[in-house]
């Protein structure tokens, strides 16, 4: 419930009376939204340092150079034909367009290289088919492309004209999956074959080997560089989201059931590690590209790290430029011939599920990639709520608002959860009303003690004493705002992993993922923050400091609003809406009279102690 209790509601605790405790829940309250706020769009990523293998002595060796090991023979599936002994290679470069209902892909067979994975079901910020594979970003290489300890090597073979084999069916110049392409290249005593095969899901099963001279020669597949949802690299700022995606690209791994995450800019350049990896990927916060070994004991893994300059801000082409990082990453096997599969697409947690790493049968039975959905501390509460909100959706059925919709049913069902301790909040501060004559009464008879005197825990036991006589529990007006704050949290670690939000509409919120463009859910949220405030009775509070924490709390939260997700706009205005109407009704109570002739006996108290000095005639 995005309720902020007031602030000036009573409250107290041992050593005083008023509202200490709900105004320091509320002010750490407001500390992390606002570090939230600042982390997401002020925390600039500082110029990346020169990038050295990590240390990490369990998982990192030392790079090899050109090892070379006896290994089986390739397998019958990529084994090079008869005649590679006077040579392999194409005459000219051609591409392959490879389709079924998700993606295209299209590959050159210059290198046998990918230089277009279009996702079918996603869309970039203008409605075009969204495009894993950065064009910007292809000097630091393509993806399948191969990756070797040798930089001739790597270039030869990257640079070669493929002959390419066509397994499938195909129609109007393109392969329609199930379908296997093979391409082989042989020349000067170096021999490589390279399959890939399709099917009808976002996988992708990848068979490589290279020969040097009939000597297995170790070499990984890439994925060299970023996903598709960085707009950020996009030289047309009127085409490109104005949110830098790559800051939360992540390098994470899998190993014997434990998975580690690496944020992009403490990725290791060029480092080698051998680990039985069940999966190694990077992803941003909506897709991902993860290798799944065959063989995972044998895995070797190579990070990539680059940096391209792109605008600080976005949205201004005048803007100074600053270092955004571009992660990447090598998988193969130490035999020197690969068998992999690859997961190129959406972080959705229907798909991710159902695909699992090698387990130890043999199986692909292990660990799933649904782990890639990293809601953080906050799985337990994040998690259940995403599902709550899928089936609400669901429920509404395909229309394009429902999304929206579905927040704001969960908000109401939530206010309604919370009716109770609402109800527990309000008679835990008319109690702590009541008594406030008692409680200023046992701090009158100590005030002429001193803050480190040891007798004033004698007061802090009377007060004490005096709550349990009363049955007043100190805490009770701080429950909700203490149930409600990791809901929040939850929301947003939600609403930035949730790729079905990414693009999802409500009316004027062309993006629940995006911050409201024309800020009106900031300004309900304002408005709505400070009417409650004004409205709430509070007797126990400094009427100065009653109007700055009036006037702060909601410019805080409004102003933070102004960048978070709008779906979380949304969640938090529609909540505020329902606790105005809530305490409209709760003023109008039995229990809200009281509340308000205490607080105006007590304003009137105050009133005619006020003491005036006349000036002499």
């Amino acid at each position: 419930m995005p309720e902020i209790k007031n602030p000036n509601a009573q409250s107290g605790g041992p050593g005083g009376g008023g509202n200490s405790t709900s105004s320091t829940v509320l002010i750490w309250l407001v500390l992390l939204v606002g570090f939230l706020a600042y982390q997401t769009f002020y925390n600039k990523p500082k110029p990346e340092p020169t990038q050295q293998p990590a240390q990490n002595q369990s998982q990192q060796t030392a790079q090899p150079a050109a090892p070379a090991a006896t290994v089986p023979q390739p397998a019958a599936a990529i084994a090079a034909p008869a005649a590679q002994a006077s040579g392999v290679s194409a005459q000219a470069e051609s591409i392959t367009a490879v389709e079924n209902d998700l993606y295209r892909i299209e590959i050159s067979n210059r290198g046998a290289q990918v230089l277009h994975w279009i996702l079918k079901k996603y869309n970039t910020t203008d409605g075009k088919p969204l495009d894993l594979v950065q064009p910007q970003l292809a000097k630091f290489g393509l993806p399948l492309s191969l990756y070797t300890y040798e930089a001739g090597l790597t270039q030869q073979l990257n640079g070669a004209l493929y002959q390419v084999t066509v397994e499938g069916a195909q129609a109007g110049g393109v392969v329609h999956a199930p379908a296997t392409l093979v391409f082989h290249y042989a020349a000067s005593g170096i021999d490589a074959v390279k399959s890939i095969h399709f099917d009808s899901s976002y996988l992708v099963d990848i068979s490589t080997a290279v020969r040097r001279n009939g000597t297995p020669v170790r070499t990984l597949v890439q994925w060299p560089a970023g996903l598709g949802d960085m707009e950020e690299f996009l030289p047309n700022s009127t085409t490109r989201a104005v949110v830098r995606t790559s800051a939360t690209s992540q390098y994470v791994t899998e190993i014997n059931g434990k998975q580690e995450t690496t944020s992009a800019s403490k990725v290791s350049g060029n480092a080698t590690f051998e680990q039985p990896f069940g999966y190694a990927a990077i992803m941003d916060l909506y897709f991902a590209a993860a290798f799944l070994p065959t063989n995972p004991e044998r895995t070797t893994v190579v990070t990539l790290h680059n940096s391209l300059d792109v605008l600080s801000n976005l949205s201004d082409t005048a803007s100074s430029k600053t270092p955004a990082d571009v992660i990447g990453l090598a998988v193969g096997d130490s035999s020197g011939e690969n068998h992999l599969r690859l997961y190129a697409g959406p972080k959705a947690t229907e798909i991710l599920t159902t695909i699992h790493a090698i387990g130890a049968g043999g199986r692909a039975d292990g660990p799933s990639l649904e782990s890639l959905i990293q809601y953080g501390w906050l799985t337990v509460i994040a998690k259940p709520l995403y599902w709550a909100l899928h089936i609400i959706k669901d429920a509404l059925g395909a229309g394009i608002y429902n999304w929206g919709w579905a927040i704001i049913i969960v908000t109401v069902i939530f206010n309604l959860a919370m009716m109770p301790t609402r109800f527990m909040m309000m008679r835990s501060s008319l109690k702590m009303m009541r008594i406030q004559p008692k409680v200023e009464a046992i701090k009158r008879r100590f005030a002429h003690l001193k803050m480190n005197d040891p007798k004033r825990s004698e007061m802090n036991a009377e007060m004490m004493a005096l709550y349990k006589t009363e049955g007043v529990n100190m805490y009770g007006s701080c429950l909700p705002m203490l149930v409600q704050m990791p809901l929040f949290f939850a929301y947003y670690r939600v609403l930035g992993n949730a790729i079905e939000l990414r693009q999802a509409q409500w009316f004027w919120l062309h993006d629940l993922s995006m911050p409201d463009p024309i800020y009106l859910l900031p300004i309900l949220i304002i408005v709505s923050m400070l009417v409650i405030q004004l409205i709430t009775p509070s007797p126990g509070m400094d009427p100065a400091q009653r109007r700055m924490m009036a006037i702060m709390m909601p410019a805080i939260f409004g102003f933070s609003m102004l960048h978070f997700a709008s779906g979380l706009a949304l969640y938090w205005g529609t909540g505020n809406v329902i606790n105005l109407a809530l305490q409209l009704s709760i003023n109008r109570s039995s229990y809200g009279r009281e509340m308000k002739a205490i607080a105006a006996k007590k304003a009137a108290k105050q009133s005619g102690g006020t003491k005036t000095i006349q000036g002499k005639r």
